[in-house]
């Protein structure tokens, strides 16, 4: 199954990640985008679905780590580019540089690679049934609402655009408590379109799914809209509603007695035209991507995530008045999978939303966390205040370099130099990406 995937990929994927305005999206099967959205045929409609997953992968890596560089959860020190110690880390950010506007354009290609989906559905001519439309709805829907999160969550309030169907006829900016309440009806509506939809998915799922999936079976909507409730979760944390919060954790594949690793990822591959994972970093001379030390100073004595997630390096690695002695090593090799969303992160959010109501039940989830790194259990205060601060901690180790702790400390009211070390004069803490100039000017 897995080749077969990436056999479909081949026909898309390429020609779904070249450019960076809203209204690109070349096709290699016809030569203009008309041709998919009035009167696609089953087999382009199944290579566009195919082409949306292959193509959030896409300039993942930047995401992570220019979120990461701000949270200093580690630092660019290879001297690559300048602006990796510079700009990013003293500001301003310039709104029509690359660090700005790479990953916003990125996001916004899975939208709009989406949307075609959308409407070449609504347009096909292969004679889908209403069932059959809205397992690709629900599909489309999902992950149209998991990239705009990802923007929304870098531009913050600078806001992000929700209508972006028309490029000659873009919708306004919106806010990013009004954007969390788009996304999570655009999560309900793909959730009312799965619970509707044939049980089968027309198309192929990468490996990255398969957790969801009944044994040596494809995946069926009823398994992705685990993954969808999931997402949902995670939205209703960021809008602090912690009852909505465990109520789309228990219709997700959140597991107490699970692995810390079920769930949801990008998969990697060598051949063909397939992409490797480039957060797998080479430690060597000249290549350090450096843990901050801090990280290193706090972490418990005996905790398997230190060890792990980070590599002595053979001498302190050190560029621009930033140094540090390990090297960030989450990932294994250039094709270990980068998960979308998975059940430690799901386990801690179920600890986070019980605090204030059940303290002894967030307590049992964080011991979870705590035991799978071999750490004894959670012997420190149990007021609110103590919990959010353990359960922050945990977070801080369990996910180290998969986008949260920036957004953590900015929604727990912590984006402050008590938990953002500026290492040097003239370093600033950043809150949000600026409106990429180019969006400015429509």
């Amino acid at each position: 199954m897995k080749n077969i995937f990436y056999k479909l990929i081949l026909i898309v994927f390429v020609f779904f990640i070249q450019g960076c305005e809203l209204d690109e999206l070349p096709n290699q099967n016809a030569p203009t985008l008309d041709s998919y959205t009035d009167g696609a045929s089953a087999a382009d409609v199944e290579a566009l679905a195919v082409g949306l997953e292959a193509v959030m992968r896409n300039d993942l890596d930047f995401h992570y780590e220019t979120v990461s560089y701000l949270a200093r959860e580690y630092y660019d020190l290879s001297t690559a580019d300048p602006r990796y110690t510079g700009e990013i880390l003293k500001g301003p950010l310039d709104n029509n540089g690359f660090l700005t506007t790479r990953s916003f354009a990125a996001w916004y290609r899975i939208v709009k690679a989406a949307n075609v989906l959308i409407t070449a559905v609504e347009n096909s001519n292969a004679g889908f049934s209403e069932a059959e439309k809205k397992s690709y709805y629900g599909y489309a829907k999902t992950i149209k609402a998991y990239a705009l999160l990802m923007v929304a969550n870098r531009q913050y309030t600078n806001g992000i655009r929700l209508d972006v169907e028309d490029p000659d006829n873009l919708g306004p900016f919106v806010g990013y408590d009004e954007a969390l309440v788009a996304i999570k009806n655009l999560l309900n509506e793909a959730k009312s379109d799965l619970e509707v939809s044939s049980s089968n998915f027309l198309f192929l799922f990468s490996p990255g799914y398969n957790d969801l999936k009944p044994t040596d079976q494809p995946l069926l909507s009823s398994g992705f809209l685990k993954f969808n409730r999931a997402i949902a979760a995670r939205v209703a944390l960021y809008q602090n509603n912690m009852t909505e919060v465990l109520t789309f954790l228990n219709e997700s594949f959140f597991d107490l007695n699970k692995s810390m690793s079920f769930g949801v990822s990008h998969v990697f591959g060598l051949t063909g035209n397939d992409i490797k994972n480039d957060l797998f970093y080479v430690k060597q001379k000249g290549n350090e991507f450096v843990v901050h030390n801090s990280w290193i100073a706090d972490g418990e004595a005996g905790d398997l995530r230190v060890s792990s997630k980070s590599s002595l390096l053979d001498s302190s690695g050190s560029h621009d008045g930033l140094a540090g002695t390990h090297q960030i090593s989450v990932y294994k090799s250039n094709t270990s999978p980068v998960y979308l969303i998975r059940n430690e992160e799901l386990i801690l959010m179920y600890a986070e939303a019980n605090i204030g109501t059940d303290n002894t039940e967030a307590v049992i989830a964080i011991n979870v966390v705590r035991n799978e790194a071999s750490l004894p259990d959670y012997s420190g205060g149990t007021s609110d205040n103590e919990l959010v601060e353990e359960v922050l901690k945990q977070r801080r180790y369990s996910l180290l370099g998969e986008g949260h702790r920036w957004i953590d400390l900015r929604r727990l009211n912590r984006l402050n130099p008590t938990y953002i070390p500026l290492d040097r004069s003239g370093d600033n803490i950043i809150d949000a990406f600026p409106t990429p100039f180019s969006e400015n000017a429509n």
